[in-house]
């Protein structure tokens, strides 16, 4: 029997005691039960995040969070800066253009993120609302420098989004410190969850642009979130069983600490990227994420060869592909949640009989495994 693990960037693994928590029976969510709950999980949230702005729960992915955050709180008389370098920041675009914005797409190489001194440019000229950023890119396993964006968008009236969907709870992000207005994030990542939860942190700088737009939308409206949850409830239907399950996670993050997590995250990334690098494969971006990491694939690598009949059925090792051009030439990893040293090693392993497999020439088993292994011992 091959356990299953998955290594994607989304889903992520769920652990037991929440599967355990989410399978116990369904109550109803018009309760003071669920209002005890709701704010206990709040109280979580905001800790995480570290912010004390309000966090809405949205029942749907990390996009309904980012589309809601674009539609109800961007002008509609000034410009949205848009840092385009992926599959998800091109989605911003798009969404934005659907609610009618002018959306300044500012495209950087993929595998790089915008400068703080680019948007500073940009912003000088007083011509945008708005800046949304993506802080971990899925889709190239890059990261953009959030805290200094934070810091000039902050010097302006325009406010800041960042789609931190693969980034909250994984990397440092100090919310209200760095000035960063919205923060979206969805369950299905370092929360630990099944997909199905999205999370906006939203500052009073953020509120005071959303109050004067009349929102072109009904569920994703961000005012009917925000005033149910002065009672600690939501506007519409909430996913209980998520929410169970949510308490529960973040309940175990906390008792490691989330600082903690970031640090252990960023020695298991770093123990992945090394281990590749010594056995000649190269990582992808020149900014590399810590929450997920992206690898070309040598010469000669079929890819669902490579992901599918031996890393997933062979070796129970689930990772996730390549993306638009890259589709086919890279492979990507999740660092996020519950995964720990034991897994990351296992997988270095799987990895490199794999490639053997596969015919890639000069891999040394467990050369690539001795450099992760000294990296994570030296942390512990």
């Amino acid at each position: 029997m091959i356990k299953q693990r998955l290594f994607t960037p989304g889903p992520t693994d769920v652990p037991p005691e929440v599967l355990i928590e989410m399978a116990k029976p369904i109550f109803h969510h018009r309760t003071t039960r669920f209002k005890e709950m709701f704010a206990a999980v709040n109280d979580g949230l905001k800790k995480l995040l570290m912010t004390k702005n309000d966090v809405l729960t949205i029942a749907g992915s990390g996009t309904a969070g980012m589309e809601g955050a674009i539609a109800c709180a961007c002008p509609r008389d000034k410009k949205v800066l848009i840092a385009q370098g992926g599959k998800f920041a091109e989605r911003w675009v798009k969404v934005a253009k659907t609610y009618g914005l002018q959306a300044d797409e500012v495209k950087v190489e993929w595998g790089t993120a915008i400068s703080p001194a680019l948007v500073k440019e940009k912003l000088a000229t007083g011509q945008y609302g708005a800046v949304v950023v993506v802080y971990s890119e899925t889709s190239t396993a890059t990261a953009c420098d959030l805290q200094a964006i934070g810091a000039e968008v902050a010097r302006t009236d325009a406010i800041l989004i960042s789609d931190c969907i693969t980034a909250a709870g994984t990397l440092p992000l100090k919310t209200d410190e760095w000035g960063v207005d919205i923060v979206a994030s969805g369950s299905q990542k370092a929360f630990m969850l099944p997909p199905g939860l999205a999370f906006l942190s939203v500052s009073p700088k953020a509120w005071a642009l959303a109050e004067k737009i009349t929102p072109p939308c009904l569920y994703l409206n961000l005012k009917a979130y925000r005033k149910s949850l002065a009672d600690n409830d939501v506007p519409y239907t909430p996913a209980i069983t998520l929410i169970r399950g949510l308490q529960v996670s973040l309940d175990m993050i906390h008792k490691i600490g989330v600082e903690k997590i970031w640090s252990r995250t960023a020695v298991l990334a770093k123990a992945l990227r090394e281990a590749m690098k010594a056995q000649g494969m190269a990582v992808f971006s020149k900014q590399p994420s810590d929450s997920v990491t992206g690898i070309m694939y040598p010469e000669g690598v079929e890819d669902k060869k490579f992901r599918n009949k031996i890393m997933r059925d062979k070796w129970g090792s689930s990772v996730a592909g390549g993306q638009d051009w890259l589709e086919g030439k890279m492979f990507r990893v999740s660092h996020m949640g519950y995964v720990d040293p034991i897994d990351t090693l296992g997988l270095v392993a799987a990895i490199e009989y794999a490639m053997v497999e596969c015919g890639v020439k000069g891999i040394e088993i467990g050369k690539g495994l001795a450099v992760a292994a000294k990296i994570i011992k030296d942390w512990n």
